[in-house]
């Protein structure tokens, strides 16, 4: 099993949005990858982008870039 850490989740209200997501991500080399919705965060489609908290900017830029709109952006154990 896995240690759990603090990381950044960003939420989705749809499946496309989190595939969007995951496609500029790569497209950029930016950290992070998707996940299950951690079972404390409800969230809308189910998936989520799991990065490093350091990580919140370049996260934001790529979003913006894209186009692409979370539902929220937590800081949980994951």
């Amino acid at each position: 099993m896995r240690k759990k850490e603090l990381k950044l989740v960003v939420t989705f209200h749809t499946t496309a949005d989190a595939m969007a997501m995951e496609k500029a991500c790569r497209g950029k080399n930016a950290p992070g990858r998707l996940i299950p919705v951690p079972r404390s965060i409800s969230a809308g489609c189910g998936l989520a982008w799991c990065a490093a908290p350091a990580e919140r900017e370049a996260i934001l830029s790529v979003m913006e870039e894209a186009g692409i709109e979370s539902e929220a952006l937590h800081e949980c154990m994951v």
